[in-house]
């Protein structure tokens, strides 16, 4: 009954106290609603994106290295070529990171090197990080598998990015592939690939992900026990599920 109201509380919130609540409450990320939530799929998820109008499908990023599922809240570091008069580092910013935390790295969408190796996989896994992100590529996969930590990216390629790419900005906006992610985004992967729910859009797009995933389960069902599945379907309207409200295509 407990988590029951504080799941009806939390989805009342204002927006920004909603955000506040998932970023920071650990009391809220240990409620059953959110453990469920957790278990979605970035199918299910990118369904819910659609039907809300929403972008958030990162094109091109694919699993790499170690689990193959992300859920968590984004920090973001965006990386620029070297500059020779005032060169900088490839990040120091791990030690600042909390436990859940998904790393995006935005090296530019370049795959002649790197801004993450073996030292961050496994430090970032004893950490107990949420995955790492990377609109870019990455090296020493064999040290992410074996710590089991989550690597995504547009690739691997083993070219350091020292001398290369230096940090540019830290929890600023950055993309990845073709989508914009802001500090506090959700990130969602699996072994599909990558999406990112704005953080202004999370409440929207997890309880209608949620509801959807229902409707499914019943259209499984209900052709389980014995309904053709064009009737299951149409009975609960399937091909209008990842339909948004204001698209005028015919049902």
């Amino acid at each position: 009954m407990k988590s029951i109201q504080l799941y009806q509380r939390i989805w009342t919130l204002p927006k920004r106290s909603f955000i506040q609540e998932v970023c920071m409450s650990g009391e809220f990320q240990e409620q059953a609603w959110f453990e469920s939530a957790k278990s979605l799929s970035t199918a299910e998820v990118s369904d819910a994106l659609d039907a809300l109008s929403l972008p958030g499908s990162a094109l091109g990023i694919k699993p790499i290295a170690g689990a193959q599922k992300i859920f968590g809240f984004a920090f973001t570091v965006r990386f620029a070529a070297i500059d020779p008069f005032k060169p900088g580092t490839v990040g120091d910013f791990i030690d600042r990171l909390n436990p859940g935390t998904v790393v995006v790295l935005d090296n530019g969408g370049r795959i002649d090197c790197t801004v993450w190796g073996g030292i961050l996989s496994q430090l970032a896994a004893h950490k107990k990080l949420g995955g790492t992100v990377i609109n870019g590529v990455c090296r020493d996969t064999a040290e992410a598998d074996s710590a089991n930590y989550p690597l995504y990216a547009l690739g691997k390629f083993m070219r350091t990015g020292k001398d290369r790419v230096q940090v540019e900005a830290y929890d600023e906006p950055v993309m990845l592939g073709d989508v914009r992610v802001r500090p506090g985004d959700l990130i969602v992967a699996d072994a599909d690939g990558v999406v990112v729910v704005p953080s202004l859009k999370i409440k929207e797009v997890l309880s209608k992900a949620l509801a959807t995933r229902e409707i499914e389960i019943q259209i499984l069902e209900a052709a389980l026990s014995g309904m053709p599945l064009n009737e299951a379907r149409k009975k609960f309207k399937y091909h209008t599920l990842q339909r948004a409200e204001t698209s005028t295509l015919a049902a």
